[in-house]
């Protein structure tokens, strides 16, 4: 019963994180909260992979669902016997959760691919990626973030928003492991053992 209040609990914990992501993956469309610079596709590329919006957004909230289904498992019965109930409800589990971890797992790896590429913006040059080739090293050294001139503050936005992108997906990542050891910990450690009833002599 405590495995299945701490699984409800961390599956409730998705849908926030999810709804964060949506959240802050449509904010990266608008630097500064200017609609301009979507319209011309002046945005880095990675925001275009819609990583917070699907992967971490929405297909981690229809994880979630299926998740808090599963974990009310006392209402449903797939198989003669509860014992057998139990060990379906605890594999569908453990499959979501793993979806959940490459969903998430997704949005955190171009999340960093974006964050370490940094912002395409105008530079002196015309519009391009100033900090391409310097292999994220404009992150620690703020002294070059003035080489974007347009749009204004680019470069904290993106970090910012693809940081918090990263934390959200991170989180979501090992929500899903906990979930996945919280299972398989219930299968091999004999939570559902099969009650043997004692032959009459």
């Amino acid at each position: 019963m405590g495995s299945r209040k701490c699984g409800g609990c961390l599956s409730c914990l998705l849908i926030p994180l999810a709804l964060w992501s949506i959240i802050v993956n449509i904010l990266l469309y608008f630097p500064n909260g200017q609609f301009s610079y979507a319209a011309s596709n002046k945005l880095t590329n990675y925001v275009w992979y819609f990583e917070g919006i699907c992967f971490s957004g929405v297909m981690m909230l229809m994880v979630a669902v299926v998740l808090l289904v599963l974990d009310n498992e006392s209402r449903y019965k797939c198989c003669q016997s509860e014992n057998c109930t139990k060990k379906y409800m605890t594999m569908l589990s453990i499959i979501f959760s793993a979806l959940g971890i490459a969903f998430s797992g997704y949005s955190m790896v171009i999340s960093a691919l974006g964050l370490l590429q940094g912002p395409y913006c105008r530079t002196l040059h015309g519009w391009e990626y100033a900090f391409e080739d310097t292999a994220g090293r404009f992150l620690t050294d703020s002294s070059m973030w003035s080489q974007c001139l347009e749009p204004t503050h680019v470069v904290e936005w993106n970090v910012i928003l693809f940081s918090i992108l990263i934390a959200l997906s991170g989180l979501q990542v090992i929500i899903c492991l906990v979930r996945i050891s919280i299972q398989l910990s219930k299968t091999l450690c004999g939570t559902y053992s099969v009650i043997i009833q004692p032959g009459i002599i």
